[in-house]
Formats: structure tokens, C-alpha cells, sequence
């Protein structure tokens, strides 16, 4: 965990409710803060190029190459051609699960009940695949565009058997994760409850973005020393720019 650098100016500032979704470009140079409102809030994550949506998150590339399971301050989120999508800069909750994904409407329906639109208008029971589809549909993707999503401010441990257990109370209210972007990254966002969360009401929580043009990329001299992966990372994202 870390407290972040003294932010510039918020340039905008929003509220993503619990079982909104949303997606916009995280542009070169800025940072994108996301705080836990209440405590116990679940945002699932997808990261593309802005420019050749081709290039998305690796996740398992992520994780392999800095030697963890465990994504915090320090971490970059890497793409399939090995550049910097996002780096975390700041971090106070210590734990992101890049383990459980999410949820389509048939599992949510097993697990909440119907919560049908037609008796609870804007209450009803949504769903991470079909939020994250809605958000990659505004920039001309689909199904076979929606791959592993990493889920902010949740802990999910695995035991000695390979077992995935989720672990209640990771995010407290107020805890923020911050995301430094190196290159135009798209954004895709879904606030719903982790698949593994054993609470059986559907209470998805919300969470604040806000976001923050950053002058320097000093912001990000955690994250390129943390492994010497992240050196070459970062160099492989400043080709584009040359």
C-alpha cells in the first residue's frame, strides 16, 4: 500500500453507481483515481489501446512477468504487445483479484434471483458480461473482444489445494486505487459484486472517479523500478511516441 504523490487539479469528477458501467479514453499523461464510497465495492476492469483496439490486457502476462498474483502499487498493467497500459500508482487497499472475473445474467439469476426490470425499472439485477459488452459495443467490439477483467478493491486467495477464496472486507470506505495512464488507454468499467462474494443480496456499491492531468511521469518512477520488466515496458510504450 502507498499514499499517492499530491494530485494537480481534478479535471473531472463523476460517480459510477453500484451496477453501473462505464468506458472512455484515460489519455498519455493522465491519472484516474477510483474510491471505494462505502466499503466492500467490486469494479471490474478491461484495458485496451485507444488507437488499435487489437492491443488489450494480458493479464496472465501481467501477473508473469512481475512475479505475483497479487496487483498493487507498483504493478503496470500490461498489454499482449507488452506495453503499459496502465500503472498503479497509489494504492491504499493492497490487493486487486485478477482470479474471479464476472458474472452473465444466467449465473447472477442462480445467485440473486430473477430481479427482472419489469418490477424493479433501474433496480434490476444486472451483470458484468452483458455491462462490459454494453461499453465495448460503443467502440465497434464485441464478445470475442471481451477477455479477462481484472476486479479492483477485491482479495481473492488461493489455498494449498488451488481453492479460490474470497476474502470479505478487503476495501474499506475511502480506500482509492490510482491508474496512471503512459498511453491513450481505453477504459472499461462494470460496479458489480465479485463472483465470489458470498453475500446473497444483490447490493453492487458504488465508487468515484476522478481524473488528474499529471505534468511528469515521475508519478510512475515506483512502478518502472519495481521490476526490470517494467523498465522495458515502459520503453516499449515511449516507442510509440518517438
Amino acid at each position: 500500500m502507498t499514499a499517492s504523490l499530491p494530485l494537480r487539479p481534478t479535471l473531472y469528477q463523476e460517480t459510477l453507481p453500484g451496477g453501473g458501467h462505464s468506458s472512455f479514453v484515460l489519455k498519455r499523461g493522465q491519472l484516474l483515481r477510483l474510491t471505494d464510497l462505502e466499503g466492500g465495492a467490486n469494479v471490474s476492469l478491461l484495458l485496451l489501446n485507444a488507437h488499435e483496439k487489437s492491443e488489450r490486457l494480458n493479464l496472465p502476462d501481467s501477473l508473469k512477468c512481475q512475479h505475483t498474483a497479487k496487483l498493487t502499487a507498483g504493478h503496470c498493467l500490461y498489454s499482449d504487445m507488452g506495453r503499459v497500459l496502465a500503472a498503479i500508482t497509489a494504492d491504499t487497499c493492497g490487493w486487486h483479484d485478477s482470479l474471479g472475473g464476472v458474472l452473465n445474467a444466467e449465473e447472477v439469476r442462480e445467485k440473486y434471483g430473477a430481479g427482472r426490470y419489469q418490477e424493479l425499472r433501474n433496480g434490476f439485477f444486472r451483470n458484468g458480461v452483458d455491462n462490459l459488452l454494453v461499453e465495448l459495443g460503443k467502440w465497434n467490439l464485441n464478445l470475442q473482444d471481451l477477455l479477462m477483467c481484472l476486479n479492483l478493491f477485491s482479495k481473492v486467495s488461493v489455498d494449498g489445494d488451488g481453492g479460490l477464496h474470497f476474502q470479505p472486507g478487503n476495501s474499506q470506505a475511502g480506500d482509492y486505487l490510482e491508474l496512471y495512464a503512459p498511453m491513450d488507454t481505453l477504459v472499461v468499467l462494470s460496479a458489480l459484486q465479485h463472483p465470489l462474494d458470498p453475500n446473497p443480496a444483490y447490493a453492487p456499491k458504488p465508487v468515484q472517479l476522478s481524473w488528474h492531468q499529471i505534468e511528469s511521469d515521475g508519478i510512475s518512477v515506483l512502478c518502472r523500478t519495481s521490476r526490470p520488466e517494467n523498465q522495458r515496458g515502459f520503453h516499449n510504450t515511449e516507442r510509440l511516441y518517438l
